[in-house]
């Protein structure tokens, strides 16, 4: 079955204020989501799902969506605070996304077959969207328990020169398969060079993931069951969200679900902070020079 891609965008727009993700960083004007949708075409991809808010469907369609008409298949999706599980509401005041847990089953309606799921403005490169292809495309959508993949990057190629960062550490087993997360922030080099977590020293190729997961639609269910337990914990809050990493990791834990870890030595990169655009600039020219990509996708 051809894979679907589905792109996490809800966030665009409200952190920088206008859809400022579509900063050209490419040699020929290209955006990093356009290269995602590139890598996603070379490896299989046949259909691309932006889930996205309401305020900014417009100029999302007109900006970006349209951008990408007669190349690949371009469906939407919404993320909106009151789409719940039946029987919970958002509390009055509440203004902050429920998280990716919740976005990703807002796309419950559009998406059928298996998928991708990346954010809309992050660098992932071209082995992973390969290796998560391959894996997607030959899935067993019945399998039990449930089978997923997560593309498992290398700790040093996803460190920013200009702050802590903050990533899920992967517990991995010798068979490949996830054993657990640790969300660890203020990750950052050392004076000496260690990559460290406070007091913890971390190894350059400890897996991490980046939010770049392989599933199967029966992830739906299982995302509106975690969605009620993490909602009845904190249906009241005006800040807690529910992400993907420890939402996987509980199915794991609980036995029904397993998450292969696809090792890639892909670089990754996005603008964590103001100071990084120009080390992406770079590293994009580096590998047009390379003929990785060509100077115009």
């Amino acid at each position: 079955m051809t894979p679907a891609l589905l792109v996490l965008a809800a966030g665009m727009g409200s952190r920088y204020g206008g859809l400022k993700q579509l900063d050209p960083v490419g040699p020929g004007g290209e955006t990093l989501l356009d290269y995602s949708v590139h890598d996603a075409l070379r490896a299989g991809f046949g259909r691309v799902v932006f889930l996205i808010r309401r305020d900014i469907e417009e100029e999302f369609r007109a900006r970006i969506g349209a951008r990408y008409a007669g190349k690949i298949a371009v469906d939407y999706a919404f993320q909106q605070l009151d789409d719940l599980p039946e029987g919970f509401t958002p509390p009055p005041g509440r203004t902050k996304p429920w998280g990716t847990s919740h976005a990703i089953w807002c796309a419950r309606g559009v998406i059928n077959s298996p998928f991708a799921a990346i954010n809309a403005d992050d660098f992932y490169g071209a082995d992973s969207f390969r290796q998560i292809g391959r894996f997607l495309s030959s899935a067993d959508t019945s399998a039990q328990p449930a089978t997923f993949a997560m593309a498992g990057y290398r700790l040093d190629k996803t460190l920013s020169e200009h702050g802590t960062v903050a990533r899920g550490i992967c517990d991995v087993g010798p068979d490949g398969l996830l054993r657990c997360v640790d969300e660890l922030t203020d990750i950052a080099r050392d004076a000496a060079g260690d990559i460290r977590s406070g007091d913890r020293v971390l190894a350059a190729d400890t897996p991490v993931s980046m939010n770049f997961w392989g599933f199967s639609p029966v992830i739906f269910p299982l995302l509106e069951r975690e969605i009620r337990r993490f909602l009845e914990a904190s249906a009241t809050s005006e800040k807690a969200e529910s992400y993907i990493p420890t939402t996987v990791a509980a199915l794991v834990a609980s036995g029904e679900a397993t998450v292969r870890v696809l090792p890639t030595d892909a670089l990754w990169f996005g603008v964590t902070y103001r100071e990084d655009r120009p080390r992406v600039v770079e590293s994009l020219r580096e590998l047009v020079a390379t003929g990785a990509y060509p100077g115009k996708l």
